[in-house]
């Protein structure tokens, strides 16, 4: 959970309601754009060639609505600038958002549904038989009488981070269209990859040549997010003794059990999503793929504290030397990756 500086905003506003259903037309149709990245080390920028084809589309809008300097790189990251009607001495503010969904569920075939003022009731999905009950997911209570969009079930529908890349399409082309609007010059980046942590890898901050930057991913309406988790991966490679079951008395070495035992041994009662809130920090087992011969463990750590994600990260290795100990002939490799750091160290000095 990250930290936040919350201020009260209202829900709606005349300006909101004038952009909603610009908004949501967005929405759709980026989300029926796979865009899914691929987890792992990558060969190149961006992880997948099918996030190109929501970026071209956006530099299409943007020129279209006269960003005349909207771009793709060879990279992946879109940039575009829509100049200051309030002077020279403006600020140059950066908005941005990542294209990219999770690996981690299907993305391909996104039919989003517009669930309109919401009431209250179970809403079933008609694929996959998907069911979205307000008793086991109290967030839906508080969205009385506002319009949900959802999938249709059986794909990801890939608000994250479509919502945002629509939230700053929308704005834009609302700024552009109504020059009577006071404005500073706006930098707009559309990024890859942000699911699998390289999002921000490949930016190019002083081409950027932003003051400052919001991103648009995720939170309340009237939050504001001054300071994210660090966060590193952990991948545990385990390399059994494979022997037929019919021969594997005293020789067979399972990687699977291995696993199983690593992941038995890490604390429960603690560091995990489950028994943590606000600023603690987790361990927490994001995939396990395992066979007798071999076993991949992936597992996040994250704390808001730089010496104690260490710490984590130390009790992952230390548990799984342990735990392998108990195992000869097992192999084992562990890799720890980081991934992104606490926002709050690079904002402390301004």
């Amino acid at each position: 959970m990250a930290a936040t500086n919350v201020s009260p905003a209202p829900y709606s506003s005349p300006l909101a309601e004038a952009l909603a259903e610009d908004v949501l037309a967005r929405l759709d149709r980026y989300a029926r754009i796979d865009t899914q990245s691929a987890p792992g080390p990558r060969d190149g920028s961006p992880s997948t060639e099918r996030q190109l084809d929501l970026s071209r589309l956006l530099v299409d809008e943007l020129l279209a609505i006269g960003l005349g300097d909207a771009a793709l790189d060879h990279n992946g990251y879109v940039t575009a600038t829509l100049p200051s009607n309030s002077g020279s001495d403006a600020p140059v503010i950066g908005l941005i958002a990542h294209v990219d969904v999770s690996p981690d569920a299907p993305a391909e075939g996104v039919e989003p549904i517009v669930h309109r003022a919401y009431d209250g009731h179970v809403i079933h999905l008609p694929r996959n038989g998907t069911v979205l009950d307000p008793e086991r997911m109290p967030a839906l209570t508080k969205k009385l009488g506002h319009d949900l969009i959802t999938s249709s079930g059986d794909t990801l529908l890939g608000a994250d981070d479509k919502a945002g890349v629509a939230e700053i399409m929308a704005a834009v082309a609302h700024l552009q269209a109504n020059p009577d609007l006071p404005r500073p010059t706006l930098r707009i980046c559309f990024t890859p990859d942000e699911e699998i942590g390289e999002g921000a890898s490949l930016f190019d901050i002083e081409a950027f040549g932003a003051r400052a930057a919001y991103t648009m991913d995720g939170s309340e309406v009237g939050e504001f997010q001054d300071e994210t988790w660090s966060a590193a991966e952990v991948v545990i490679e385990i390399k059994g003794v494979e022997v037929h079951p019919g021969f594997a008395y005293g020789k067979l070495v399972n990687a699977a059990t291995v696993a199983a035992h690593i992941v038995a041994a890490l604390p429960t009662d603690r560091l995990t999503p489950t028994t943590t809130k606000d600023r603690d920090g987790f361990i927490h087992l994001v995939s396990s793929q395992a066979t007798a011969g071999h076993a991949t463990l992936v597992l996040a750590a994250r704390d808001f504290d730089d010496a104690v994600l260490a710490e984590h990260i130390a009790l992952i290795r230390d548990t799984t030397t342990r735990v392998a100990a108990s195992w000869p002939g097992v192999e084992i490799d562990i890799r720890d990756l980081p991934q992104y750091p606490n926002m709050r160290s690079h904002l402390a000095p301004f």
